[in-house]
């Protein structure tokens, strides 16, 4: 009789397999690990549809997220926004007042000149003659004036002493013959001769009174001298005003945006020949639909920027609103004055303006995105009711570039969703505030 080990017993109890127990093959692990490897791309593709499919799921049960706009108080500015073009209020057309030859051109387009500079030399030969023989004329004419006072003059005041004194001998001699006469001292022939010596001294003294009246001032001389001497400095005037003539000069500060002239040309008397823009003011000229007309007043401010340099804004003041409409455009012309221009305008410079027309402090406001159908009068939004976007009716008020004033059917803190958001009335969806 064989006897049993007691620990050979234990390791074979140990080694049997309990009923609920089960064991795992070592190779089905490796295998299965080894399928993963081998089909990862499909289990990831799985894992990701499975995701998807998930968060679907939740988008459809709960909607999907939109960003939201809410209703805010502020200050609301209602401004016309529209683009034109720079202008100086008037520009002045320069041309020759002379018909003559152009000798040089002194100035470029776009060259800033001050009042008085050349800016055009005309040939002046013939002009220049003229003021010599026009100052020729004067002198001859100044010397007959010095001539008459100098020499004229004086010597017919001394012909009328000489002839008073010769007067007042033929007046004696006269008066002691005809005493004489009376006595019977004397005959009737001395006391004739007497008498005739008198009356040609009488003659002699009124003839040296008219040569000193003549030759006085006022008298017909001395007019007729001065009269010659105004002609020749008129004549002078002249030829010098047309020798002015032949440089044309600016007739204020400002900057040439046109020159249509070259040397020798020919020019023609009130041809232009340069387009000066004056310096000071300057305007805005706009061209705004006429269905703007009627927000819009004299004295309204606006903030302006040229094109060209978007970043620097201007003030300018609305001082002029054409009366009429321009039927083939529907627009109105409006002009606004700039009093101040910055130094980097220049004419027919592309601008645009932004009107303040209406302006309202604590005004509700919403993001002009929000709201819809603004301009059938019959304004709405896009709420959130119950999870689900809904239509909700709005009147508006002001509206500025970027909001617009909620005047009934909202309050501050509403939301609405903006028209880009594409929901759809009646779908759920999640507002997310921005």
């Amino acid at each position: 009789m064989n006897r049993c080990d007691p620990c050979s017993v234990a390791m074979a109890e140990q080694s049997l397999p309990l009923p609920n127990q089960r064991r795992i093959d070592p190779i089905s692990v490796a295998s299965a690990w080894s399928g993963i490897i081998t089909h990862k791309w499909f289990l990831l593709t799985v894992v990701v549809l499975l995701g998807l499919g998930a968060w679907q799921g939740i988008r459809v049960l709960l909607g999907p997220a939109v960003v939201v706009d809410r209703v805010a108080r502020g200050r609301l500015v209602e401004t016309v926004v529209a683009s034109g073009h720079v202008e100086t209020p008037y520009r002045v057309e320069i041309g020759s007042q002379i018909t003559g030859t152009v000798e040089d051109v002194l100035v470029q387009e776009g060259e800033r000149v001050t009042k008085g500079q050349p800016l055009i030399a005309l040939e002046a030969r013939e002009s220049k003659a003229s003021v010599v023989q026009a100052q020729g004329a004067v002198a001859q004419a100044e010397a007959r004036i010095r001539q008459l006072e100098e020499l004229t003059l004086p010597s017919a005041k001394e012909a009328q002493t000489q002839a008073e004194a010769t007067l007042r001998n033929a007046q004696q001699t006269y008066d002691r013959t005809a005493q004489l006469e009376r006595n019977g001292y004397a005959t009737r022939a001395a006391l004739d001769d007497a008498q005739k010596t008198l009356d040609v001294a009488r003659a002699a003294k009124r003839a040296t009174e008219f040569q000193v009246y003549t030759a006085s001032p006022g008298g017909s001389d001395h007019v007729m001298a001065q009269t010659q001497l105004n002609q020749a400095r008129a004549n002078l005037d002249t030829a010098e005003s047309r020798l002015g003539y032949a440089t044309i000069v600016a007739p204020r500060d400002g900057v040439l945006i046109t020159r249509s002239v070259e040397r020798g040309t020919v020019v023609q008397a009130g041809k232009a020949l340069l387009v000066l823009a004056p310096s000071g003011e300057l305007q805005l000229v706009l061209q705004i639909d006429e269905r703007n007309l009627g927000r819009l007043a004299l004295g309204q401010t606006a903030l302006a920027s040229a094109d060209a340099y978007p970043d620097r804004h201007f003030s300018a003041t609305v001082t002029y609103i054409n009366p009429g409409v321009d039927i083939s455009r529907a627009t109105v012309e409006v002009k606004l004055t700039v009093k101040e221009p910055p130094d980097y305008l220049r004419q027919d410079m592309t601008v645009s303006v932004d009107i303040e027309v209406a302006a309202k402090d604590n005004a509700e406001v919403l993001p002009v995105r929000s709201v819809r159908e603004i301009l059938s009068g019959q304004a709405w939004v896009m709420t959130v009711k119950n999870g689900r976007a809904a239509k909700h009716p709005v009147k508006v008020g002001l509206r500025g570039n970027s909001q617009i004033e909620i005047v009934e059917g909202m309050q501050p803190g509403d939301i609405a969703i903006p028209q880009s958001s594409g929901v759809l009335t009646g779908q759920r969806v999640r507002p997310v505030l921005p």
